[in-house]
């Protein structure tokens, strides 16, 4: 697939092994890039690339990596 592939929510949460339940409140909190088209949310790959990236560093940080 392309960076600038658009995912669904079922594919998202699929992708990153959550339910789509969790998923929906992650989006909705702001803890995770989506859009809505109508009443649906969508997601750019490239965005869900960059925020799993995002996450890890933050655990290296965490952890106290450099």
């Amino acid at each position: 697939m392309a960076d600038n592939d658009i995912l669904t929510i079922k594919e998202v949460a699929d992708y990153l092994k959550l339910t789509e339940r969790t998923l929906y409140r992650l989006v909705q909190e702001g803890k995770i890039p989506g859009f809505k088209v109508g009443s649906s949310w969508r997601f750019k790959r490239a965005d869900i690339e960059d925020w799993i990236e995002l996450q890890k560093e933050q655990v290296k940080k965490a952890e106290g990596e450099p």
